[in-house]
């Protein structure tokens, strides 16, 4: 099954401090902080949203919203704390993308 009908939703880049890193980005461009606590953080710039992340828990990685998931996924579905549902892959250079199923 190929995906179809998928939009980008975020773009995520670990960083070494979410405080630190929220502020650097505040500082040097306009952005909208959708979320923010001491384990990511959120934020729209350009029309993009970005979340910061922390190595030990999330991966750096493009999340896509999907409207399904592949059959052959459905083992690895998780759920964040919004109840969305997940699954990350990596594609044949390694990778990481996020399918986000809302």
């Amino acid at each position: 099954m190929k995906l179809k009908d998928l939009s980008v939703d975020h773009i995520a880049l670990n960083v070494s401090s979410i405080e630190e890193s929220i502020s650097w980005y505040s500082e040097n461009f306009d952005i909208d902080i959708i979320y923010k606590d001491e384990s990511w953080a959120l934020f729209s710039l350009a029309g993009t949203k970005f979340a910061l992340t922390l190595k030990k828990d999330h991966p750096p990685h493009v999340g896509f919203l999907v409207k399904e998931f592949p059959n052959s996924l459905l083992k690895e579905v998780k759920r964040h704390r919004d109840d969305t549902e997940f699954v990350y892959i990596v594609d044949n250079s390694g990778n990481i993308l996020e399918l986000i199923k809302r």
